[in-house]
């Protein structure tokens, strides 16, 4: 039996008796012959009220500090999870991000991991433990400071270190049966996917898929890491997400369609008046970039031919609205545009799949059952595998609904579970 990594979300290990479940899972892994290091997130609603608690101190606290905070919830985890393992008859040592190696940049509040040296993990594996190690964090690789990996980053802390350990494969448990066709919250009748390639799943994870973080799919499909997306509340096989099928899982012939994904987590910026020559898109996205700040969809209007004006309109994570207009408006001379409009009541439609790239008729369809929900579009993005749309927020889950159903992918059987009620 070869090293397992089981990561476990803040639904799982929610209270105390969601920690004596997650506990008797590990020992039966333990028990099956594996080498098991689990990777676990702050317990229940942990770093929300944190963050609540930091913004009445403080409305603007310093990177490093809030991060010092922020990591506290999953160091509470990992030792109750530690206690309760040790109460079943098995060693566990718990051990933070920084103390696992997970050594990242010096970008507070959303790290990217530079590398993995899990010297203190072999040893414990070694020594016949099981290794705790809290998620979402770990040290910079200058200052030696306590970093965060964003919202979600136990899941890519799972994943850099399955590659660093070389695992078998890495676990993710939450709080549904694995990854749907669609959010069982919105579509009742969603599929649960028994397996989907790792660029699919690139793809509704960057679309708003809550199951798995973009950048823990990113991780596993460099180190070709599987991932075993799974229910802590139940014994059910989930969704394995590899470069090629999971030997023993039906897969016959790669669907046209993977699934559909929301998001209305995004706000959109249009910059109007923007002169329409070279280099006017570059300083505008340079100003964006200098500020740290991510952007997804991005679409320029024709210029009118009598003042040679044009707008150009992307979308960006409404968290990061207030950063972008700022720097925007501080470079309004560079840049020279009339002014900025901002809009946080859109939501994204994305439709995923690899067999649209020879099945001509998806985009057709795609829009027609957005036309016939009487959906308006604002924004169209495309690649090879996925077509995006935003539409007003109030629109989305109406235009999901109608989507699935126009691609077949309702279920006939059981409607799917959800155990937790937050989906990670």
């Amino acid at each position: 039996m070869g090293l397992v990594v089981q990561k476990y979300g803040g639904s799982s290990v929610a209270d105390a008796e969601g920690i004596k479940r997650v506990a008797k899972r590990i020992v039966e892994a333990k028990k099956n012959g594996h080498q098991v290091v689990v990777v676990v997130s702050a317990m229940g609603d942990t770093t929300d009220e944190l963050i609540d608690l930091a913004e009445q101190v403080s409305p603007m606290p310093a990177g490093r500090e809030f991060d010092m905070l922020l990591t506290a919830g999953e160091r509470i985890s990992m030792a109750l999870l530690a206690m309760a393992i040790k109460n079943l008859g098995h060693e566990a040592q718990s051990f933070t991000g920084s103390q696992a190696g997970v050594i990242t940049d010096s970008v507070h509040n959303k790290a990217r991991i530079i590398d993995v040296t899990p010297g203190r993990i072999r040893t414990a594996l070694d020594e016949g433990n099981i290794a705790i190690v809290a998620g979402f964090q770990g040290v910079s690789q200058d200052k030696k400071d306590i970093t965060t990996l964003g919202r979600g980053g136990s899941d890519t802390t799972a994943v850099a270190l399955a590659a660093a350990l070389d695992a078998e494969v890495c676990e993710i448990y939450t709080d549904v049966d694995g990854v749907f066709t669609a959010d069982p919250r919105v579509v009742p009748k969603a599929k649960k996917i028994d397996w989907i390639a790792f660029e699919d799943m690139l793809e509704l994870a960057a679309s708003g898929s809550k199951v798995l973080l973009h950048r823990c799919v990113e991780y596993a499909r460099r180190y070709n890491i599987p991932i075993h997306v799974r229910s802590s509340f139940s014994g059910l096989q989930g969704t394995w997400v590899s470069s090629e099928p999971k030997q023993g899982v039906q897969q016959v012939e790669q669907a046209i369609i993977s699934g559909v994904a929301h998001d209305t987590s995004e706000a959109k910026i249009t910059v109007v008046g923007v002169p329409d020559k070279p280099g006017e898109a570059a300083v505008i996205f340079r100003t964006i970039s200098d500020a740290q700040v991510n952007i997804d969809m991005i679409v320029q209007n024709v210029s009118a031919a009598s003042t040679g004006l044009t707008d150009i309109s992307f979308t960006l994570p409404k968290a990061e609205g207030r950063k972008a207009i700022d720097a925007l408006e501080k470079n309004k001379d560079g840049i020279g545009f009339e002014s900025l409009r901002y809009d946080d009541q859109i939501g994204k439609i994305s439709l995923v799949g690899a067999g649209m790239k020879t099945n001509p008729g998806v985009t057709a369809d795609f829009f027609t059952a957005l036309s016939d929900a009487g959906v308006n579009i604002e924004l169209i993005s495309t690649s090879e595998i996925r077509i995006s749309v935003v539409t007003r927020a109030d629109d989305v889950n109406e235009a999901v609904r109608a989507v699935h159903t126009a691609f077949g992918l309702d279920s006939d059987s059981d409607e799917a579970v959800v155990y937790g009620g937050t989906g990670r």
